[in-house]
């Protein structure tokens, strides 16, 4: 597996940059993947309730959707291992001394992080700061 492992250089290097790009997090019983493709969701994931879906609010309109939490996303640039150990624990503690909620993706490449649209900023300087700490 390719990608970084080792926490100190994820930290130090996760360059967190934040998605201008307001998101929902929704939920469907009823739809499908393929019903949600149109819909240009940036994640799917099957759960034993429903589908989770984060869209674009733009589109979460079009469902009638975009009236819940909106969240910001903020890309650790680095590019992390899967296999890393202690990156998530390291930037949900940070975020938390903030009093701020994150909710963590991990794709192949980045992990990403969710926070409340209002926070953002103070997400990012939080992020940031931790970077430099290291």
């Amino acid at each position: 597996m390719t990608g970084e492992t080792d926490l100190a250089t994820l930290i130090s290097q996760m360059r967190p940059m934040l998605d201008p790009e307001p998101y929902v997090f929704c939920t469907f019983a009823s739809k499908s993947m393929t019903d949600l493709a149109e819909y240009d969701p940036i994640g799917l994931f099957a759960e034993t309730e429903g589908l989770t879906a984060i869209l674009p609010v733009e589109r979460a309109r079009e469902l009638g959707l975009a009236e819940a939490e909106w969240f910001r996303r903020i890309t650790l640039t680095v590019h992390s291992s899967l296999e890393a150990v202690g990156l998530t624990a390291s930037i949900s503690a940070a975020l938390a001394a903030e009093g701020i909620s994150a909710n963590v993706v991990a794709a192949y490449f980045h992990d990403h992080v969710f926070v409340p649209e209002e926070r953002a900023d103070d997400a990012l300087a939080a992020l940031r700061k931790l970077a430099g700490d290291i």
